[in-house]
């Protein structure tokens, strides 16, 4: 459970804090990921701490891109986005979950899945109202909730099988429940939540009058098991709003296109808010996202065994190099316990590790509260969204981690 209400803070500074990023003094730290990211450019290491793919995204998508640049869509589109990309999305619900979408009033295109989950917590979370997650859970979640005036309360997730207890998930929800939020395909953990506690979520959602709204941005980088969005679920689309978007299924992370389905009303809701974020964004880059979604199965089925194919490199890099590792399920990354290498404190190993190996990583402790960073105080995040070469490079550097050379003892 969360501490009490912090001191008067500013917005902003409530924002920081939300993100663990506000230190005593009043002062906002940098994100680890800009922290890290610096380290690797430093020093020249493999950066394998941010999520970005560093290959470019399908031919298809890229060339209408250009074509709609080049025939001057370059003004603002509407504000909930292009027909073209709206009814792409439609389809898309319907193809692979058999959701049946209005295009018009049940679909709204945001600037990235961020900026779909900020429009949908302001316009959902008043001031005192609770929000659940499963935690780890990406730091967005906290500083947005923060933002709010919401409390953030959490659900853990355990290392190495990263199962929630039903338990605790009934406990943290409460009648002060306004949203349980629930990130399936998980980041940073790469666990896919079964469908028993999909159900308990709407279960919890009925009983406590609650929202449920899902971050689904991994739905085709599932490699073990199936993605099962919570709004297929029997009571489930009418209280859900389903957030995703094209950056990380098409390698356009840059573009920032993404969008928020579910019921009108409360798709209208997120849209009164929206509209005063970024207003609109992307305008040639809407329709070729729509081109990506209409792409033949193929193409997401070997997206996916491409990158289940790059996890299973990296973890096996990992493991001769002395980690324990979690092999996920799903998305970008794969966690490991560095402390297998005598090395508890992962935050310190994440500094050291590029002098000492070349290779960049993000501790877990940055996506949980700080009051619970114990528990995961030893793991370490990787991306494995790159090229081969650079992760067989990676795990060659790592398998070659020297010893920490140990303070001489006093004669």
């Amino acid at each position: 459970m969360e501490p009490a209400r912090s001191r008067h803070l500013a917005p902003w500074q409530r924002t920081a804090e939300g993100a663990g990023l506000l230190a005593a003094d009043g002062t906002v730290a940098a994100t680890v990921f800009a922290e890290m990211t610096a380290l690797a450019v430093s020093t020249g290491a493999i950066n394998l701490g941010q999520g970005f793919p560093d290959e470019d995204g399908p031919r298809e998508v890229l060339e209408a891109a250009r074509e709609a640049i080049a025939n001057g869509m370059n003004q603002y589109p509407p504000g909930p986005g292009m027909t073209v990309l709206r009814e792409a999305i439609a389809r898309h619900q319907h193809r692979w979950y058999g959701l049946s979408v209005d295009p018009m009033r049940e679909v709204l295109v945001t600037a990235g899945a961020t900026e779909a989950l900020a429009a949908t917590l302001l316009a959902f979370v008043d001031d005192g109202d609770e929000v659940v997650t499963f935690e780890p859970s990406y730091d967005a979640y906290g500083a947005l909730i923060a933002r709010a005036g919401g409390i953030h309360r959490t659900v853990p997730l355990h290392f190495p099988d990263w199962r929630p207890d039903h338990d605790e998930l009934r406990a943290a929800v409460t009648d002060r429940t306004r949203i349980i939020l629930v990130n399936s395909p998980h980041n940073p953990t790469g666990a896919v939540l079964d469908r028993a506690t999909l159900e308990l979520v709407v279960e919890l959602a009925h009983r406590h009058d609650a929202l449920i709204v899902t971050d689904e941005v991994y739905e085709h980088l599932v490699f073990d098991g199936e993605h099962t969005p919570i709004a297929t679920l029997p009571g489930g689309w009418g209280r859900t709003l389903s957030i995703s978007s094209g950056g990380k299924t098409f390698n356009t992370t840059g573009w920032k296109i993404g969008w928020v389905t579910g019921p009108a009303a409360l798709v209208t809701a997120v849209l009164a808010v929206k509209q005063y974020l970024t207003f609109v964004n992307g305008a040639p880059f809407q329709p070729a996202i729509a081109a990506g979604l209409d792409l033949p199965d193929r193409f997401f089925a070997e997206a996916s065994a491409s990158l289940a194919a790059k996890r299973d490199l990296l973890v096996a890099g990992l493991d001769a190099a002395g980690f324990a590792t979690s092999v996920p399920s799903s998305g970008y990354f794969v966690v490991a316990d560095a402390a297998a290498l005598g090395e508890p404190d992962g935050p310190a190993f994440c500094r050291e590790l590029p002098h000492r190996a070349g290779v960049v990583g993000v501790p877990v402790t940055a996506f949980v509260h700080p009051d619970r960073r114990d528990s995961v105080r030893g793991l370490i995040r990787f991306a494995f969204c790159k090229r081969r070469e650079v992760l067989e490079k990676a795990s060659a550097r790592l398998a070659a981690i020297s010893p920490r050379e140990e303070a001489p003892t006093a004669p």
